[in-house]
Order: structure tokens, then C-alpha cells, then sequence
């Protein structure tokens, strides 16, 4: 495939700092009480990620059951039940929490809503971890909103009060609408700013919608558990623009770029530089000039720090 090519990168893209943050936390443990340390379900969605701590002496299970008593435990970024953490005191675990601040912020406001007697919606991924996580705060069904469609067909008594709290991965827009809808059926219901469907989840959308507006096709590096590169790959798609969810550069199907252009590629905050760096080597190699820019977008200076405390 011997032609010129424009190659468009999202600004940002990749690992986000909640992301960060789990992955030095899994790191530092390593580097200061050597291995193995056990990782309750995999730390961040992405097979890359994982390969490299297994490497370096991470252990990653789905039950605590599968965990020898007495060793250390990291609970993955997306958090964990109450009842999980119970658990582990149980099997006499060493454990440090590695979720996201900004997925404990959600767990705090349905606790809060919750103890103010509060019939609390969910609106997120039935089956996604950081939605288990935050069903298991409160000793109480959430009810679950995925859709639009869920929305306006939820009854509720409009006699009690009624709470939302969001997953913090979702599409934007659609997240809106569907706040929208509860808004207009139950009109006291109280809950969150978007904003609190996190930052960078909602930069790279931003930079998604840019991309997708500039690109004959884009290439969504991420996981396919991966919630937030699926929101990715949705949102190019709404941009009338071809996207493709790509594990890594092996998964490129060459007849995707027949009659392209200007390639587009973004990742979702689970993946790795390396694994965009690989992609863009595939494609030099596969077309005789090749240009590569960066596009201007937000600039992320947020830092969480990794506590390496276990208790």
C-alpha cells in the first residue's frame, strides 16, 4: 500500500490520572514488599497493562477466595463493594484501594443520598465494575438507567425523593439526555453536575468529536471491556466518520484504509502511549510517506498522588 498518508492524533488521549495513579500504586507495592501482590480483577481494562505487572509480579484474580490468607490485595481502579472489603478482612488480607478518587466521590454521594432517604438511580452499564462498586455502598437496589428509552419508562412515586449518581465513563450527551428526562418526570429529583462524569473522560470525548470532524477514519486504541474507549468509538461513529476499536496494531484490518487519507487515532484512558506508538510505526511502514501531527486540545495537569498505605 504505497501512498501518502495524514496521520491526526486526539489531544489528550491515553492513560488518564486515576489510571496513573492505580498503576504506580501495583508498581510501588511490587518494588517495596516484592512479590507476588494479588490484584482483585484487572487493575485497569487493558491486556497490556496487566502483561506488564504480571511481568513484574502482580497477580490478578477475580475472588478474594483465590488469594492465599495473610498476602497483600490491591483493589483495581473501577472500586469495590463494601462487602468485598468485609471479605477481606475475613481471609486476614493485607489490602490498599487503588480506585479512582473520582469513582470514590460517586460511592460518598450515593452513601449521602442514601442516608437522607433518597430512592437513588444509577444511570450507567449493568455489569461494568465501577457500577458493582457502586451498587454494593448502600444496603439498598439502586435502580439502573442505561438509555434514554429506560428513562422515560421508569415509574417511581413521585411521593418520595429521588436521587441520580452516573457512572464516570459515559457519553456526555447521552448522559445529559437522559438527566433531562428524570429531570422533566421527577421534577425534585436531586443529583450531581456532569461534571462529575470525569474530566478526562469528558476531554477525550471533546477530542474524539474534534478528530472525527478532521479524519476520513479514526482508530480507537482500547480495551473491549473498556467502557470509556466504547463511549470513544460511538461518538466518531455519531460524526458520520468510520471508527474502529483496536486492541493493538495487529488488529488493524488493511482494507479499512483503502481510499484513506487522514487517519485519526485516540486511545481511552486505560491505554498505554507504547500501544499508539506501535500503530503509527505499522502505519510507516505500510505507506510510503507518512505525517504525523498532534491536534491542539485541554491540557491535563491533574495529579493523583499513590498512596502506599495497606490496612
Amino acid at each position: 500500500m504505497k501512498k501518502k498518508i495524514k496521520i491526526l492524533l486526539a489531544s489528550p488521549r491515553g492513560f488518564c490520572a486515576g489510571v496513573k495513579r492505580a498503576i504506580e500504586i501495583v508498581e510501588l507495592a511490587i518494588e517495596k514488599y516484592g512479590p507476588p501482590i494479588y490484584v482483585r480483577h484487572e487493575i485497569v481494562h487493558n491486556k497490556r497493562v496487566v502483561a506488564d505487572l504480571i511481568k513484574k509480579g502482580a497477580i490478578f484474580v477475580e475472588e478474594l477466595h483465590e488469594i492465599p490468607e495473610g498476602s497483600r490485595v490491591i483493589f483495581s481502579a473501577h472500586g469495590v463493594a463494601k462487602k468485598i472489603k468485609s471479605q477481606a478482612k475475613k481471609f486476614q488480607h493485607i489490602t490498599i484501594d487503588a480506585t479512582c478518587p473520582l469513582v470514590s466521590k460517586v460511592h460518598k454521594q450515593t452513601e449521602n443520598y442514601f442516608k437522607k432517604d433518597h430512592k437513588i438511580i444509577l444511570i450507567g452499564h449493568k455489569g461494568h465494575p465501577e457500577v458493582i462498586g457502586i451498587q454494593g455502598q448502600i444496603q439498598e437496589d439502586l435502580v439502573i438507567i442505561q438509555s434514554e428509552k429506560e428513562a422515560e419508562s421508569l415509574e417511581l412515586d413521585n411521593d418520595i425523593k429521588i436521587a441520580y449518581v452516573t457512572q464516570t465513563t459515559l457519553s456526555l450527551d447521552d448522559t445529559k439526555n437522559i438527566i433531562n428526562i428524570l429531570k422533566r418526570k421527577f421534577p425534585s429529583i436531586v443529583g450531581p453536575d456532569l461534571d462529575d462524569i470525569c474530566y478526562a473522560t469528558q476531554n477525550r470525548q471533546a477530542a474524539a468529536r474534534d478528530l472525527a470532524d478532521k479524519s476520513d477514519l479514526v482508530l480507537v486504541i482500547g480495551a473491549e471491556n473498556s467502557s470509556n474507549t466504547k463511549r470513544l468509538v460511538e461518538i466518531v461513529r455519531k460524526s458520520n466518520t468510520k471508527a474502529y476499536r483496536i486492541g493493538s496494531f495487529e488488529e488493524i484490518n488493511e482494507k479499512w484504509l483503502k481510499n484513506i487519507t487522514r487517519i485519526g487515532i485516540t486511545a481511552g484512558a486505560s491505554s498505554p502511549e507504547i500501544l499508539i506508538s506501535e500503530v503509527i510505526k505499522f502505519l510507516h511502514d505500510l505507506f510510503e510517506e507518512v505525517d504525523v501531527k498532534t491536534m491542539d486540545g485541554v491540557t491535563e495537569n491533574i495529579k493523583f498522588k499513590p498512596l502506599l498505605t495497606f490496612s
